[in-house]
């Protein structure tokens, strides 16, 4: 299995809009994030993207990618959501042979789906809008997708609902506040586990790194990998030699094989 970071920033992206620190004017391109996204390619040959925020159709392009198997969405918030428009792609990249993409979420992110993309399921819809098969999960039950068995984990994101995967031996949460002791228990045994931890201090609905640290040191995977971090990360090559032994800050396009 190979799991490639597409997109490690938080909502905003780094740089931020605007901003003059040192980290968003760094010239280190570990310092530059995309929105949070992954790919996880297995060994059977599958392509699963998790989330497809605003940043999804450059996420492609960079990577290369001409075919994807399923996405699975954690919530609902736009730089999650925000660029399945773009799975239309994908759907006539082999015109006149049309891909339908699926898309596992779970139903209070489904809902959110529904409701900003409702074109892409309205009965008379119009030539060239997504073609999507969103399949509604219950985060209490593993699902299978592409013959690969699935294992939602639930959690919450301030007072909303948030779902993160477990897939074999690699387990990814993002834009959690809080876990549950039942769900930490989905993550045993996990090699790979890859974690939010949005900045040092502490914050109203994002793990913060101390809180990220306190729950791998619970899991206790061979590796870990922060993901969803703000440019109040500090700067990448300092605060990377902060985490400790077989913690890492992830960066866009870093790949790790499980």
């Amino acid at each position: 299995m190979r799991l490639t970071f597409l997109g490690t920033g938080t909502s905003q992206g780094v740089p931020v809009i605007g901003c003059r620190c040192a980290v968003c004017t760094s010239a280190d391109a570990h310092d530059n994030r995309l929105r949070t996204s992954a790919m996880v390619e297995t060994d059977n040959g599958r392509r699963f993207i998790i989330d497809a925020g605003p940043d999804f159709r450059q996420q492609m392009l960079r990577e290369g990618v001409r075919h994807i198997d399923a996405i699975l969405l954690t919530h609902g918030h736009t730089d999650h959501i925000g660029g399945l428009d773009d799975v239309r792609a994908f759907n006539f990249v082999d015109y006149p042979t049309i891909h339908t993409i699926d898309i596992y979420a779970a139903p209070y992110t489904a809902a959110s789906v529904l409701k900003v993309f409702d074109y892409a399921f309205a009965a008379d819809k119009y030539r060239g809008a997504p073609e999507i098969n969103l399949h509604t999960v219950d985060p209490a039950q593993p699902f299978t997708a592409g013959g690969i068995e699935i294992v939602p984990v639930s959690g919450k994101h301030s007072r909303f609902d948030v779902t993160g995967y477990r897939m074999g031996r690699l387990a990814y949460l993002t834009d959690f506040k809080t876990i549950a002791d039942g769900e930490v228990e989905k993550l045993r045994g996990v090699e790979v586990l890859v974690v939010n931890a949005l900045r040092f201090a502490p914050h109203d609905s994002h793990f913060n790194v101390g809180e990220a640290l306190a729950l791998i040191e619970r899991v206790a995977p061979r590796e870990a990998y922060l993901t969803h971090m703000s440019h109040e990360i500090g700067l990448y090559a300092e605060s990377e030699r902060r985490m400790p032994e077989g913690v890492h800050l992830a960066y866009d396009g870093l790949k790790i094989i499980i």
